[in-house]
């Protein structure tokens, strides 16, 4: 940025820098950063998944505004002078959470499902085998899920009945943030896209949907563009926080499109590889993709985001590194020994379905490697992991390509980034380059655009991106890599497609056991 570029974006009174935050599922963060995207404080605070029992997962949205204002803090207390530097706010959060709001204001449920509960799975299943859902996919975008509010609130409303009663609106995680920095609710375009409650031909909530599952419409917050202002900092939160009053805050964003916006994954053409704990694999299209394996959000900018969601990625590592190894090998030692084997493994594959599909057909999927040898050592396996979550990525990129969208490159965030091979075998896999990012944080640089554009800093979200997204490298593909794969693809798809039996005969046989007393209820 230039010494003119920054004059011009310096706020009102020399305020030059911009407030993200963050409500992720294992903490909170929160960022100082300037309006060339430099981040000058950064600050965490862990909280904990609360699981009473299996398939359920829950957090405290207490706990995370406790964390928010400990981070603000911290963030405040590092920097000189930050208070009255501070020209606008913006936070992401982690999406699908339901936060019941009672006429007061608190929670009306102390501990809240999140993303990755499934308590919900038998309605989802009932629903998919009594509602017409495939003809819904128009209006609803996507394929019914346990993730979705809809789902999640029609649970709450038969289980949950005095909580659901008391209810008089529902946020999601950063919206329930908003709320207490300003006293405004809303819900962002994209969160709301992705509830299972939204029409994504008119961009509003869907009533026909909504009565379907048993949900009054009263209680969705408006939705809002993810830029445009919410409100101002009330008087109890600046006392609570130590942020001035009256600083703008945004209406944000959920943190997978945030995370788009901050990579640059804005216009169609673009994709994005997220590998953490699970992989979130995006092309940016002009529409949504309407196929029951693939998901649609909409964009901090008016266009939409087709991706899918495994539940294995970074996770399917540290499974391999505590059940081959039991924790005794770094990361790096693992993927030093897959780097000593050829592509393919030695003719190994593995679906890497540890923990089920959150979408599709086959949410009951389990793992298994194919083709498993006397021949095979711990490099095989390693490197069979990493590619079988690169297959079971790639071959849902391909039902996005097949609708009519194109690509022409993929950026690469997350912690699966930082490992040179994985990418190689990705970009071998997908058939394109992968640029690398090189903001750590892409959901943080994401927020500031926002806050950014919000109060004019920026004109627009796409001249935000282009002065503030840089890359640190391109990895291509390996054309000898590339036709392995090619030619071991549709060994994989096939595996996929006719393991359904076994998986479903393994839970009727768990199942039985169980209720005969001779295994885990």
């Amino acid at each position: 940025m230039t010494a003119a570029d920054e004059a011009s974006a310096r706020g009102a009174g020399g305020r030059d820098l911009l407030l993200a935050i963050d409500v992720g599922t294992g903490s909170v963060r929160a960022a100082l950063l300037t309006a060339a995207g430099d981040t000058v404080a950064l600050a965490a605070e862990e909280h904990e998944q609360i699981v009473p029992r299996f398939g359920w997962s829950e957090q405290r949205p207490l706990d995370w505004w406790r964390g928010t204002v400990t981070v603000i803090r911290r963030v405040l207390d590092a920097t000189p002078d930050a208070g009255r530097r501070i020209a606008a706010i913006g936070a992401c959060g982690q999406m699908h959470a339901t936060v019941l709001v009672d006429a007061d204001g608190r929670p009306a449920l102390d501990a809240v499902p999140l993303w990755n509960d499934k308590r919900n799975r038998e309605d989802v299943e009932r629903f998919t085998r009594e509602q017409p859902w495939r003809d819904l996919l128009p209006v609803a975008g996507n394929p019914p899920s346990v993730a979705w509010w809809g789902f999640k609130l029609s649970w709450l409303r038969q289980h949950r009945p005095a909580e659901y009663a008391r209810t008089t609106s529902v946020l999601a995680p950063k919206d329930w943030i908003n709320f207490r920095l300003t006293g405004q609710m809303a819900i962002d375009a994209p969160e709301a896209s992705c509830t299972y409650l939204y029409d994504v031909t008119t961009g509003g909530w869907s009533e026909a949907l909504a009565a379907r599952l048993g949900i009054d419409v009263r209680l969705l917050p408006p939705i809002r563009e993810p830029f445009e202002v919410l409100g101002g900092v009330s008087a109890d939160a600046a006392a609570e926080t130590g942020l001035p009053e009256d600083v703008p805050v945004v209406v944000g964003i959920s943190d997978y499109p945030g995370a788009l916006l901050g990579s640059g994954v804005i216009a169609p053409g673009l994709a994005s590889d997220v590998t953490g704990t699970s992989t979130l694999l995006t092309l940016c299209t002009e529409r949504p993709v309407l196929d029951p394996v693939i998901t649609n959000v909409r964009g901090a900018l008016p266009n939409w985001s087709a991706f899918t969601i495994l539940d294995a990625g970074g996770d399917a590592m540290r499974w391999a590194r505590r059940a081959f190894h039991e924790k005794l090998y770094d990361y790096d030692r693992i993927v030093s020994l897959a780097a000593d084997v050829p592509a393919g493994a030695g003719m190994l594959l593995f679906l890497p379905y540890l923990n089920g599909e959150r979408l599709g057909e086959r949410t009951n999927a389990r793992a298994q490697f194919i083709g498993l040898t006397s021949g095979h050592g711990a490099g095989h396996l390693h490197r069979a992991v990493m590619e079988g979550v690169a297959f079971a990525a790639a071959r849902n990129l391909r039902i996005m390509e097949a609708a009519g969208n194109r690509l022409d490159r993929m950026v690469a965030a997350g912690g699966g980034a930082r490992t040179r091979l994985w990418l190689e075998i990705k970009a071998s896999l997908y058939n394109c380059p992968i640029l690398v990012t090189e903001a750590a944080e892409c959901g943080v640089l994401g927020c500031a655009m926002l806050a950014g554009t919000g109060i004019g800093m920026f004109p627009d979200l796409q001249a935000a991106a282009a002065r503030l997204v840089r890359f640190a490298g391109q990895v291509d593909p390996n054309p000898r890599w590339a036709d392995t794969y090619a030619r071991l693809a549709p060994v994989f798809d096939h595996a996929y497609q006719h393991s359904q039996d076994y998986w479903s005969m393994l839970e009727k046989a768990e199942a039985e056991i169980a209720a005969d007393g001779h295994g885990p209820p």
